[in-house]
């Protein structure tokens, strides 16, 4: 199961609200969802316009969640507290097989 962070809409016509989730990817937008991790309001015009529950954010993106692209903007806003974690390339994930593989001579 892929998981994947991302906004879920709620709010009435022209009065929109977004929860941040963490849900199954092939589940539909306004779907069924696994966790309530925060809200997001664009309407307001304050500093506060969401707030994200950090520490479980980071516990789903240690059990291999990724991030939406929004959502990963939306968590840029935090950078002192937050630092969003680069997505893995494939060489960075050869590397380590690689070293593991050479022989050390004591």
């Amino acid at each position: 199961m892929a998981v994947k962070i991302r906004l879920r809409r709620t709010g009435s016509n022209k009065n929109p609200f977004f929860k941040i989730v963490a849900t199954d990817e092939r589940c539909a937008t306004s779907g069924r969802f696994l966790e309530d991790l925060g809200w997001y309001d664009p309407k307001r015009k304050s500093p506060h316009d969401f707030e994200a529950r950090l520490d479980r954010i980071r516990y789903w993106q240690d059990c291999g969640a990724q991030l939406s692209d929004t959502v990963r903007s939306l968590l840029r806003r935090l950078k002192p507290t937050y630092s969003v974690p680069a997505e893995p390339t494939a060489a960075a994930a050869a590397e380590p097989a690689a070293a593991a593989a050479v022989p050390k001579n004591a």
